[in-house]
């Protein structure tokens, strides 16, 4: 392994045996090639970011502006470049193509199609990199995005123009519950519907073809784009590919659309950031990283807002993943992005293995602008039951040790438990807000705690059923209640005690 002294020496020399060329500003000769990076005599008038030709269609970005030399990452195959090259500027920062034609597209991060669909016909493009839009330009967070989970929308809520993080170990639902969300967003009228872009970077092939595949089966798909940069591409994909994602959906904010981000998972693109940076020879920092790793997420999660009305009021709500190792939050890159971010939905591999799908942990749960935008109604039934459910894992650890439990704390016991149970939802089965309510309504008032745990979920397939046949007048009331009177109430309580009484146990 050679010492950075050794490698600026024989650059040096390298840079000594060629013959001057024709217009150095411009032009560039390749000196070091390898591990996806090269190293470029030349290019003096070279800017950060921008892009580069090099032969066979091979495009370059550079990144590391130095005194004697410009080192680039490689967005193609590094084989295809030897020492000797001519590099050319093409006085262009990075960008991708934008526009209505790539919805419903599989794309890589140049905007290049994989679905094998033909080429993508739109004619604008955006930079990979902005300067997010500033105070003046945004408004407060106050039009709630619906997910279709009753654990988020009504634990953890999120408004159009917030950035939530999910957070997890592998395998414990992170993308499954980015999917349930595009998939209810659905349910909307085609002009008003929330547009999604699905960034997978660093993913099997096979897992992004089924999450491709999922999307097309619900009929998602339409109103959706997909960027994949796979596990074997280059570094420098993963790298660009939530800028690229980012560029595509802001295309739609500033049109006035509300976008839904989810990027999977911004982890394997530190990742990705880290390996291109040592090999550029940037000083690491903690656990390797560099020191600007921190900066790398903030100005990518900062560009999701919702504008002004004089600027289309138009939002994009992020939703960046990230895996955690043996449930530890407090690494480097979880903490960093959990500082970023308005709050984090936090899976749990305990839970996620006892049954509880989806695995959300209520007490390291929390949304820190959601509520503001969740639907009056909601926020009326479910005012307190996030600390309730964080009292009830306490008070159920507490219980294992079989203790005497008083009155009090054993009606609070079983009345969890019902709760707990509610909160567990099939994936791709997303559910309409005002079923939500209701349910979460009658486990509130008592209703369910009569109700073996086991008959939990027949029970709420049953009581939506009931009301959308037999109680269509006050389902569709308290559908379009702005909030929750207290004759409203009295009405549900009503109809949901005539309902317990015909309530039919299903067989187990």
């Amino acid at each position: 392994m050679l010492k950075a002294e050794e490698i600026t020496s024989v650059i040096k020399s390298k840079i000594e045996n060629f013959a001057p060329q024709a217009d150095i500003n411009e032009t560039g000769t390749v000196l070091q090639v390898g591990d996806g990076i090269a190293r470029i005599y030349g290019l003096k008038n070279a800017v950060a970011g921008e892009l580069l030709d090099l032969p066979n269609g091979v495009k370059g970005l550079a990144l590391n502006l130095e005194t004697d030399n410009v080192g680039c990452v490689l967005m193609g195959e590094d084989f295809l470049v030897k020492e000797g090259d001519s590099v050319k500027r093409t006085g262009k920062v990075i960008s991708v193509p934008v526009g209505g034609a790539l919805l419903g597209r599989v794309v890589n991060p140049l905007g290049e199609p994989l679905d094998g669909r033909g080429p993508v016909k739109t004619t604008e493009t955006r930079p990979l990199e902005i300067v997010a839009p500033g105070v003046i330009e945004r408004q407060p967070v106050k039009v709630p995005l619906q997910t279709g989970l009753k654990a988020i929308d009504s634990l953890v809520p999120i408004g159009r123009g917030q950035r939530e993080l999910i957070i997890g170990d592998r395998q414990t639902g992170k993308t499954a519950i980015a999917i349930d969300t595009i998939l209810n967003q659905k349910n909307a009228p085609a002009d008003k519907r929330v547009i999604c872009v699905y960034v997978a970077v660093g993913q099997k092939q096979s897992t992004v073809a089924q999450v491709v595949q999922t999307l097309a089966e619900f009929g998602a798909l339409e109103y959706s784009i997909v960027v994949n940069a796979g596990a074997s591409d280059p570094a420098s994909l993963l790298y660009i590919a939530p800028y690229a994602g980012c560029a595509m959906a802001e295309y739609f904010m500033w049109k006035g659309r509300d976008v839904l981000i989810v990027y999977d998972d911004l982890s394997k693109h530190a990742q990705a950031y880290r390996q291109m940076s040592l090999l550029l020879r940037r000083p690491p920092g903690r656990e390797a990283y560099p020191g600007d790793v921190f900066y790398l997420h903030s100005r990518l999660l900062e560009r999701a807002c919702k504008l002004s009305d004089k600027n289309g009021g138009g939002s994009l709500t992020a939703l960046p993943i990230i895996e955690t190792q043996a449930n530890d939050m407090s690494a480097y890159i979880p903490t960093n992005v959990i500082s970023i971010t308005d709050g984090q939905i936090y899976l749990e591999s305990g839970l996620f293995h006892s049954g509880m799908k989806p695995a959300v942990n209520a007490g390291l749960s929390v949304s820190r602008v959601g509520g503001s935008a969740q639907k009056k109604i909601m926020r009326s039934v479910a005012g307190t039951l996030r600390i309730d459910m964080s009292q009830f894992h306490d008070l159920e650890a507490f219980a294992q040790f079989g203790s005497e439990l008083d009155k009090e704390s054993q009606d609070q016991l079983n009345r969890g438990q019902r709760l707990n149970e509610l909160f567990k939802q099939d994936q791709y089965k997303p559910m309409a807000v005002e079923e939500q309510t209701l349910v979460l309504f009658a486990g509130t008032n008592g209703f369910l705690d009569g109700i073996p745990v086991a008959q939990v979920k027949s029970y709420e397939r049953q009581v939506i059923a009931h009301f959308k046949t037999e109680e269509k007048a006050l389902f569709k009331e308290f559908a379009d209640a702005p909030g929750l009177t207290d004759e409203l109430a009295a009405k549900l309580k009503t109809a949901l005690t005539n309902f317990n009484k015909i309530f039919a146990p299903a067989k187990i």
